[in-house]
């Protein structure tokens, strides 16, 4: 399978990574092997019919500060049309305003009749329903299991190991910045902005960390999962959302009275999409401290299932984006 990859920032260089690592292992299980022909960053692109190297891809990146050596002047259409590909890794940065670049990148690949594959929340976040009816117009997959909890499996989860299931309702922790900051402020009485302060010391937390305490990065997940799970057609914008900036010391401690923690809860259900602090009995699953993100899925059946795990990081990521490529490659089989 010929890929091209689009982002060549911490993601991109992961992903190489871990394909390098696996490859053979992918070959002898699916008789297919995982080749990189195109790679692209913000200012730079690279291919090859023959394949490319990667460790000469990232250290490029390292120590010229882009990936290839054709100038690459925003215009997908051509850059996606100057080498053949089966699949299209989108790892550019999100973009919470128009989802660009990459909406265009990935319209561009499944309009040519290219599978995607994608850990960029903007583009599902806001255009869900057209990326989607473009899959299916063209015949491919479109795949973004990267998109929601990095290493915590959930889409596919959802989609496809419970497809026999009726799914009432996810309820869970979907950033891992605002649980180790409120986990903070109970463990050691800090206020919100010295937890904050710690979590960017600790490369935790962005220096702009909006993005996660105001619950953008949540609602866009939430988002996605509205429309992935629950079928329905809802957008960032839709979801209630409330981050913790509010949260104070005094909050956190009469919490505590009750034997209790505060924690950032997004809650998707056809009925409700919402985003906000809620008071977690300590003790319950989602009172977890640290990093990870926790989902509980509420089934007919199953009754609750619960599925926890590192919710970002460089190779957690790249493993959430190597399980939908081995998804396509036992379709290939097929």
């Amino acid at each position: 399978m010929d890929l091209f990859i689009a982002g060549f920032g911490v993601i991109g260089q992961g992903v190489v990574e871990v394909i390098q690592q696996k490859g053979e292992m992918l070959s002898k299980a699916f008789g297919q092997r995982l080749r990189v022909v195109g790679v692209c960053d913000s200012s730079s692109y690279e291919t090859s019919k023959r394949g490319l190297d990667p460790s000469t891809l990232i250290r490029r990146k390292l120590s010229e500060g882009k990936v290839g050596t054709k100038p690459f002047d925003g215009d997908a259409e051509r850059m996606l049309g100057s080498v053949d590909y089966d699949t299209l890794i989108e790892v550019t940065p999100t973009n919470i305003q128009n989802g660009e670049p990459g909406v265009a990148n990935m319209l561009t690949a499944l309009n040519r009749g290219k599978h995607v594959v994608t850990s960029n929340k903007g583009p599902l976040a806001l255009r869900f329903k057209e990326l989607s009816r473009a899959a299916e117009k063209n015949g491919v997959q479109l795949r973004f299991e990267a998109t929601v909890g990095g290493a915590t499996p959930i889409i596919n989860l959802s989609r496809e190991l419970l497809r026999g299931e009726k799914i009432l309702s996810i309820r869970g922790i979907l950033n891992g910045t605002c649980n180790f900051i409120l986990n903070r402020m109970k463990e050691e009485g800090l206020p919100f902005a010295q937890a904050l302060r710690e979590a960017q010391d600790m490369g935790i937390a962005e220096r702009d960390p909006s993005y996660d305490i105001d619950g953008v990065d949540s609602a866009c997940k939430a988002a996605i999962l509205a429309n992935a799970i629950f079928h329905l057609d809802r957008t960032y914008s839709d979801v209630k959302r409330t981050g913790i900036r509010g949260v104070t010391e005094e909050a956190v401690s009469l919490a505590s009275e009750e034997k209790k923690v505060i924690r950032l809860i997004g809650e998707i259900s056809s009925k409700r999409l919402e985003v906000a602090p809620r008071l977690v009995p300590i003790g319950h699953p989602l009172s977890i401290g640290g990093t990870r993100n926790i989902v509980q899925i509420h089934t007919d059946l199953a009754g609750e299932i619960t599925v926890a795990g590192r919710g970002a990081g460089k190779f957690e990521t790249a493993s959430a984006i190597l399980s939908d490529l081995v998804a396509l490659l036992k379709d290939n089989q097929k």
